[in-house]
């Protein structure tokens, strides 16, 4: 194993393009996809490469010992340019395990920019059944039965298992979520589905039994005071995000997270520094651009360069049990 101290990585994007929009990712390892270090001395490595070499001093021992060999979570950039995206639903971990060898796929959206016409269909608005819902959405008027969300930029929602959700009009979201391919393509709204969007094993008629059918209320938000500088959006078993209005430098001592950390700038710019063999060595991060900070920085400083700058910070806590199916004989 190589042992030169990592470092703050970047990493290049990777982009599809549909007929609604683009789907990008910022941070993935999913074999399909996965995405390559932008800079430093990994550069051109793949996440799964780093992952499979330096294994628990990119993401923290116990980071390591629930997730293995998986980076554990992912980051996409969602731009809906017209129409909308097709309407899909993921599973629990338990059916994404046990029927597709997958990590389940908790999910956050956080709203970016709404322009005209943004919308987001988010679950349904009255209990309904298999039934009901397989005819809708062969017909396309699924969307009838769901909640209409007329969104801001800075909202930001978890959606969980089985709730259907979809996006359209003029709008950019940042998704983060569960490193796992499982979307199931519920309704293409008439129009033809890429295959390169959705594995064709993944529709409806499979989702049909881990969909919930009742009526969707929306997660309590966390209760904010005006001018918090510090919001935690979400705080699940499977990874943490915390918005960070940064206007001072902040001194991270990753230690205390017992995590690698990511960071994703909304707007503005920051960069990460930190000392090397005496030297403060400096990471600049754009907007737009996800950073990985892995575990083995412990002690670093989080500095703005813009007076308006905006972080998510992805981090996943700690897990007391070990999933042996997670860490079986591949690694995976």
């Amino acid at each position: 194993m190589d042992e030169r101290k990592l470092y703050p990585m970047k990493f290049c994007s990777l982009a599809d393009e549909y007929g609604w929009g683009t789907d990008e990712f910022k941070l993935a390892d999913l074999g399909y996809r996965d995405s390559l270090v932008y800079d430093g001395w990994l550069a051109g490595n793949a996440m799964s490469e780093v992952m499979d070499t330096y294994m628990d001093r990119v993401v923290g021992e116990n980071v390591f010992k629930f997730w293995g060999r998986q980076f554990p979570v992912q980051v996409k950039h969602i731009r809906v340019k017209s129409g909308r995206m097709p309407l899909r639903v993921h599973p629990d971990a338990e059916t994404a395990v046990q029927r597709y060898d997958f990590l389940g796929r908790e999910k956050l959206w956080y709203v970016l920019r709404a322009g005209n016409g943004a919308e987001l269909l988010m679950g349904f608005v009255r209990d309904t059944d298999a039934s009901e819902v397989y005819s809708a959405c062969l017909d396309g008027t699924v969307d009838k039965l769901m909640n209409k969300v007329s969104p801001v930029a800075g909202e930001f929602f978890h959606i969980r298992p089985g709730v259907p959700h979809a996006a359209g009009g003029d709008i950019e979201i940042l998704e983060i979520s569960e490193s796992s391919p499982l979307d199931f393509c519920m309704c293409g709204w008439g129009k033809e589905v890429s295959p390169e969007e959705f594995d064709e094993t993944l529709n409806l008629s499979d989702a049909l039994d881990f969909i919930d059918y009742h009526a969707w209320t929306a997660p309590e938000a966390p209760h904010f005071h005006k001018g918090d500088m510090v919001r935690k959006l979400i705080d699940i078993p499977e990874f943490t995000v915390t918005r960070l209005q940064l206007t001072d430098p902040l001194h991270i001592y990753s230690e205390r997270f017992d995590s690698f950390i990511l960071y994703t700038c909304v707007r503005g710019e920051a960069s990460v520094q930190l000392e090397v063999l005496g030297q403060t060595a400096r990471f600049p991060l754009e907007a737009g651009r996800t950073m990985l900070v892995p575990a083995e920085c412990p002690d670093f400083f989080l500095v703005p360069s813009d007076r308006d700058t905006m972080i998510l910070e992805t981090t996943v806590a700690p897990r007391e049990e070990t999933d042996s199916y997670l860490n079986n004989n591949d690694g995976r």
